[in-house]
């Protein structure tokens, strides 16, 4: 039963790394998200300041049109990014409730191994103390029958 408890007590552990692992690369993937969308709206200030300046200039309808088409599939990229979002958040989400479980889990194991030693320990103390008990009665009865 012992290396039953222990073997469980293992594969808990090698669970719960392996929930921390996918936590860790959940939250990776998030900042790398948040990292990506970030540099696409600098992009995209960025390019709205250079349709700016360069409308300071004068634009032909032609340029202009060209510029604001490649604008709105830059506010479309945004858009699909933002909706990802969701997606990253909801896998950091699962992945911190498993992590959570199996922590549970192999606490739960732990505890009860850590029990079952504790009350092994009482067991061994109660019989080491009944076997001092008998020794000292004997010796008592020894005593008193050699005088």
């Amino acid at each position: 039963m012992d290396n039953a408890l222990e073997f469980l007590l293992e594969q808990s552990r090698e669970r719960e790394n392996q929930a921390v692992l996918a936590l860790n690369q959940a939250r990776s993937e998030l900042e790398g998200y948040y990292q990506q969308l970030q540099q696409i709206e600098k992009y995209r200030l960025d390019y709205c300041q250079q349709l700016v300046d360069r409308g300071q200039q004068g634009l032909t309808a032609s340029q202009y049109s060209h510029l604001n088409r490649f604008l709105t599939t830059l506010d479309e990229t945004l858009a699909k990014q933002k909706q990802a979002e969701a997606h990253f958040k909801d896998q950091v989400e699962h992945c911190e409730q498993n992590w959570l479980e199996s922590r549970k889990q192999r606490r739960s194991y732990e505890w009860l191994i850590e029990k079952k030693q504790t009350e092994r320990t009482k067991l061994e103390n109660a019989r080491e103390q009944k076997q001092m008990d008998e020794f000292a009665t004997l010796q008592f009865s020894r005593r008193l029958s050699n005088q």
